[in-house]
């Protein structure tokens, strides 16, 4: 099915119509909030203590290979605009079985995370209160069914004003940490290179640097959420282009801007995961400031990320809900909506399940935890090489269609450049013994998938009355 069919069966039946109320500094934000997570403020020492100041390497070679697919991603969505975005066009290069997996591997990872992140703010919530976190994880998710129940352009108004507050804390970061680097605060003397000097660049050699890229390589995943979202905007073509542009720039900016205050400013050997605020590398940079509080400043800043990005990804569950039943891949029952344009049943089902993955979570086998958490792990793997794969089948389709609002610089090159690099970054998780079983979990779970895409087949095929 193409995505200009699904836009006329969309319309055709209002009852389940999507809004169009957001704009590009919407989607913008959105992407950045979904990106911007405790991840960021709390594991970004991993890669760090791994290859030492060489991880700038492992983040670029990252980088590198997410701006490539989000790319990708951003040509298909410009010239296709569809809520069912990667899913939609694996289907489209693929056939059935490539947009069922795809979508609903995407649902169970942003299911699963954004169980954990519920979790984590109810933790740091709780905490602040005396009371066992579920409780306030419980309130939170009320309270943001609420929220995700009204207007689309509201949803959008309050997730851009919850990343915005991330963004400016992390634009405050980079300018007090380039403040101390140089020596231009009153009363610190300039760092420089002293750290850097003392360990050299590469402390653990290539091995170090693989190490530090295996840490990072899906500390960018969340972008894509642009593109979901994209199908409620205005105009979702010139929306896409827009932001996709506008997100792979900051999100870049961000975190290599912080990786490198953190390389200057703390020795390398000091770093690690986080297990809170206290041990964050942001905390300890804004503690060489003399900032007062740093502390329960950072642990409202950490617990306000994992609730905004938790709100974006309630959004993208139910819109990933909502765009494989129009596909008859899921129930008819979620493609209904309210008379703002909301898919609300499916929204109740992604709280609904949400807070059942909290519920595994805190009181749930911890083996269980693993075996979900491993596929997540590789889970996004597999989506960024669906993605390049369609690029590379659809983009000359798109071009006899006409214009390309978004173009993959260097096609097929540069597509095939990336996928060469997926394919790497797979191989180096097979041979590391920690990120072999997320590569295996994922793999055999995408064929489970792939296996019950052929029953949704026949069930489809069966449902249509013969002629």
């Amino acid at each position: 099915m193409t995505n200009n069919a699904s836009q006329g069966d969309e319309s055709s039946d209002s009852t389940s119509q999507l809004g169009h109320g957001l704009k590009v500094r919407h989607l913008t934000m959105m992407g950045l909030g979904s990106a911007i997570g405790a991840g960021l403020f709390l594991g970004t020492g991993v890669g760090i203590k791994a290859a030492g100041p060489a991880v700038l390497i492992s983040y670029i070679v990252a980088g590198f290979l997410v701006v490539l697919v989000m790319r990708m991603l951003g040509e298909l969505g410009a010239a296709r605009p569809n809520t069912g975005t990667f899913s939609a066009y694996s289907r489209q290069a693929f056939g059935q079985w490539a947009g069922f997996s795809t979508g609903w591997l995407y649902w169970f990872m942003l299911v699963m995370v954004m169980g954990a992140e519920i979790t984590g703010a109810g933790a740091f919530i709780g905490n602040w209160f005396g009371v066992d976190g579920w409780i306030p994880a419980l309130v939170c998710v009320i309270i943001f069914t609420f929220i995700n129940m009204a207007k689309v352009r509201g949803f959008g108004e309050f997730e851009y004003w919850f990343a915005f507050i991330k963004v400016a804390v992390i634009i405050f970061f980079l300018v007090v940490g380039v403040l101390l680097i140089f020596g231009l605060l009153p009363g610190h003397p300039m760092v420089g290179f002293e750290h850097v000097r003392e360990s050299g660049f590469a402390p653990n050699g290539v091995g170090g640097i693989a190490a530090g890229l295996l840490a990072v390589a899906f500390a960018f995943g969340g972008i894509e959420i642009v593109t979901i979202a994209a199908a409620e905007s205005e105009n979702p073509s010139r929306a896409i282009a827009t932001a996709v542009r506008s997100v792979i720039l900051r999100i870049s900016v961000f975190y290599l801007g912080s990786v490198l205050v953190i390389i200057f400013l703390l020795p390398y050997s000091t770093l690690g995961q986080a297990e809170g605020a206290a041990d964050s590398p942001f905390t300890r940079v804004l503690a060489q400031a003399d900032i007062p509080g740093v502390v329960g400043f950072m642990e409202i800043i950490i617990t306000l990320a994992l609730l905004s990005a938790f709100n974006a990804q309630i959004y993208a569950t139910s819109r990933v809900i909502y765009a494989m039943s129009k596909e008859g891949d899921g129930l008819t029952f979620f493609t209904k909506t309210n008379h703002e344009g909301v898919p609300t049943r499916a929204v109740c089902l992604s709280m609904a399940l949400a807070y059942l993955s909290v519920a595994l979570q805190v009181w749930g086998p911890a083996n269980l935890i693993e075996l979900f958490f491993n596929i997540v792990g590789g889970s996004l793997l597999v989506l960024w090489f669906m993605i390049a794969a369609s690029e590379i089948k659809l983009r000359p389709e798109m071009e006899a269609e006409g214009t390309l609002p978004v173009k993959m610089w260097g096609y097929p090159y540069m597509s095939y450049v990336a996928l060469i690099g997926l394919l790497a970054l797979t191989i180096l998780m097979l041979f590391d013994n920690s990120a072999r079983p997320q590569v295996i979990a994922v793999g055999v779970f995408f064929a489970a998938l792939v296996a019950l895409s052929a029953v949704a087949r026949r069930r489809n095929a069966s449902a249509v009355p013969a002629k």
